[in-house]
């Protein structure tokens, strides 16, 4: 197992902050990249890491590659970063890719899309009180402008005590283990660090992908050297790809569809099945119990129990639906018709740290209780070494694609349901029973693409770096 260099990443990948239950994103654009760099240089410091343990708050950046031009980073060295990181999320190939139609079309985003301002900087502060986030906004606002950076989005997000979701789901359960992190958990969940983080082994026993200075500009002795022994300097060593998506969640449409699906023959909403079949479409119970183990009811307790495989307890998916959210995302030692062992290793190579904040005012919807005030959603983000082969493949052919596993017209109900289906194509979620197989029809589109982005979460060190270019 590699020795991670865990003073040098930033601390968000790995630990989550969940004691923050607080936080702002702000995007920022870089208008003076001389007095940006400055500042960048300044806050590098105060960047929180993996061993660093604050009671109060953290603060991490990111960068888009726009960002990285903008502060002066050659385009020669850009051009050594993934072509998706490079080309963004809102081309016609990933528009398509990750089924950004309809009103969740990039035209119609907040931020991130081609009608919005230019984004450049995602700095991110998370904090154990709501105050203690205003008062660090407060301070870094007012020197924004005196630093070359104009504030052009700013999106505040929470965390709920029992981690429930707007839907009102138990969140954030399953996750991987980042071998050399000293977190704990299943077997099955321990993966290697290149998945997540550059300049480590991942789960092919090779080095991911990183971006190496193809010419030297500012201070390169900051970086280390790259591993192909090319005597290149490695700006992505320690850092990963972080993800960002606004998704706006339609509870009401969520919680009336189920009730309408599960009525009882008066025409009454019945809310234990109404209830069970959200759960059979997520896989887990609302509690957070994977109802793998719990097939018939919610156990009630808090849960979070990740230690399960699907192969040897439902090879058929008669408890945990093939289709569903959980199974479909992470299927564990059920991938396609491989055996156990081959499907765990090609699992392993599709993960991604999950990482989300709800925004708008705590909700956790219900049979009976799903009218939130105003939008909610959640502030979703993950981090990944490759976006290719990790956050898109999941969204295209684990999410959207209808032809999942002994499936045909079944896309994830949660997170792959067009909203507008091609004509004659049917969008259904199919329960495994017998005699015969239960098929809920006409599914609906519940999580609307609000905005979005590709980002470069570098190392401590790299963020010194790009102050010196």
């Amino acid at each position: 197992m590699e020795t991670l260099e865990l003073d040098d990443i930033q601390g968000y990948i790995i630990r989550g902050y969940k004691h923050m239950r607080h936080s702002r994103y702000l995007l920022l654009q870089v208008t003076d990249q001389v007095k940006a760099r400055a500042f960048i240089g300044q806050i590098s410091p105060l960047l929180t890491n993996v061993t660093h343990y604050a009671k109060t708050s953290c603060l991490n950046i990111a960068f888009t590659p726009l960002g990285l031009s903008a502060l002066g980073l050659k385009e020669s060295n850009l051009q050594n970063f993934p072509r998706e990181f490079r080309e963004g999320m809102t081309t016609p190939h990933r528009q398509r890719l990750l089924g950004d139609e309809d009103t969740s079309s990039p035209e119609k985003w907040l931020w991130g899309g081609p009608r919005n301002e230019e984004m450049h900087i995602l700095f991110m502060i998370f904090g154990a009180e709501k105050g203690t986030v205003m008062n660090h906004y407060n301070k870094f606002h007012t020197q924004f402008s005196q630093s070359g950076l104009n504030e052009i989005w700013q999106m505040d997000g929470q965390t709920l005590p029992r981690n429930k979701e707007h839907f009102g789901f138990r969140d954030g359960i399953s996750q991987p283990i980042i071998k050399g992190s000293g977190k704990t958990g299943p077997d099955n969940d321990y993966i290697n660090a290149g998945e997540f983080i550059l300049g480590y082994r991942n789960e092919y026993e090779v080095y991911p992908d990183t971006p190496l200075l193809a010419e030297d500009q500012g201070n390169p002795s900051l970086l280390a050297e790259a591993h192909d022994n090319s005597g290149k300097k490695d700006l992505g060593r320690n850092g990963s790809y972080m993800v960002m998506r606004q998704l706006q969640q339609d509870v009401d449409g969520y919680w009336t569809f189920l009730n309408e699906k599960t009525k009882n023959e008066n025409g009454s909403v019945n809310p234990l099945e109404s209830s069970k079949l959200a759960a059979k479409m997520m896989g887990r119970w609302p509690s957070g119990a994977p109802i793998l183990k719990f097939p018939d009811s919610d156990p009630g307790h808090v849960s979070d129990d990740n230690d399960f495989n699907y192969a040897k307890i439902d090879p058929d998916g008669m408890r945990c639906p093939f289709g569903s959210h959980l199974r479909r995302t992470n299927p564990r030692d059920s991938f396609e018709d491989n055996n156990k062992g081959k499907s765990l290793r090609l699992t392993k190579r599709h993960r991604i740290i999950r990482r989300a904040r709800l925004y708008g005012v705590p909700y956790e919807g219900s049979p009976f209780h799903h009218t939130p005030e105003g939008e909610v959603g959640l502030l979703f983000s993950c981090f990944n070494a490759d976006i290719s082969r990790q956050f898109e493949f999941i969204q295209y052919t684990w999410a959207n694609y209808p032809k999942f596993k002994q499936l045909y017209n079944d896309p994830d109900p949660i997170i792959g349901v067009r909203e507008t289906a091609e004509p004659g194509t049917e969008q259904n979620f199919t329960i495994p029973s017998q005699p015969v197989n239960t098929y809920i029809t006409g599914l609906k589109r519940f999580v609307t693409v609000k905005g979005g982005g590709y980002f470069f979460f570098p190392s401590i060190t790299a963020v010194k770096f790009l102050s010196t270019l």
